[in-house]
C-alpha cells in the first residue's frame, strides 16, 4: 500500500495503522489457544510493526510527517477476558512511544502518536453488545452506554477527528503521546 502511494502521489506524508480484531469470549487466558493468540497479534500488533517500519523508511525520504497508530483504551487498563486484545494494543501503546523516541532523536521530522479509544459505534462494539448483552445485542449496548461517565459510548466522528488532530500541522509538537478517546472511562 506504501508502495502504491508512494507511485501515485510521491510522497507519504500521514499514515494511519488502523486495523484491529478481538476473539470476542474466546479471548481468555486459560482457554485460548496459541495459535489464536499469533492470529490476534499478527493483525493487531504485527501490522503496526510492519506500517510503522516502511512508513519511516518512505517519510524520512520526504522529509518527515505523521505516524498514527490505532490502538485502545484496553491497552491502558486491563480488561478481564480480553487478554490478548489488550496485550496486543498495550505492545502498540509502548512500541509507538519507541518509535517516536527513534524518529526524534534521529531527526527525522516524523511523529509517532497512539490513539486509544474506548467502546465506538462500529461493527466490533456490535459484537461487544452481543457478547456483554449474551446475544441481545441492545442489551448489550445500554449496558455499555451506562458504564460509560460521559453516558455513552462514542461515535466514528469522535475518534476521526482526534486522528484529524494528529495528522495535521497543528500537532507539531506532539509524539510520543497518546491520544484516549473515552468519555472519561480511563479517569474513573
Amino acid at each position: 500500500m506504501i508502495k502504491q502511494t508512494l507511485q501515485k502521489f510521491g510522497k507519504l506524508d500521514v499514515l494511519v495503522n488502523n486495523a484491529g480484531v478481538g476473539l470476542g469470549a474466546k479471548d481468555n487466558v486459560e482457554t485460548i489457544s496459541l495459535e489464536e493468540w499469533r492470529w490476534l497479534m499478527s493483525i493487531d500488533l504485527d501490522g503496526v510493526f510492519l506500517g510503522t517500519k516502511y512508513g519511516i523508511e518512505a517519510m524520512k525520504k520526504s522529509g518527515g510527517g505523521s505516524i498514527i497508530n490505532m490502538s485502545s483504551i484496553a491497552g491502558i487498563v486491563g480488561v478481564p477476558g480480553f487478554e490478548t486484545y489488550s496485550a496486543s494494543k498495550g505492545d502498540v501503546r509502548i512500541f509507538t512511544k519507541s518509535a517516536a523516541l527513534d524518529c526524534a532523536q534521529a531527526g527525522y521530522n516524523i511523529r509517532v502518536n497512539s490513539v486509544h479509544p474506548n467502546w465506538i459505534r462500529t461493527a466490533m462494539e456490535e459484537k461487544g453488545g452481543q457478547y456483554f448483552g449474551e446475544g441481545d445485542v441492545e442489551a448489550g449496548r445500554k449496558l455499555l452506554d451506562s458504564s460509560q461517565p460521559i453516558g455513552h459510548i462514542g461515535e466514528p466522528i469522535d475518534v476521526a477527528y482526534g486522528v484529524l488532530y494528529l495528522a495535521s500541522d497543528e500537532s507539531k509538537f506532539v509524539t510520543g503521546s497518546e491520544l484516549v478517546i473515552d468519555g472519561g472511562y480511563t479517569a474513573q
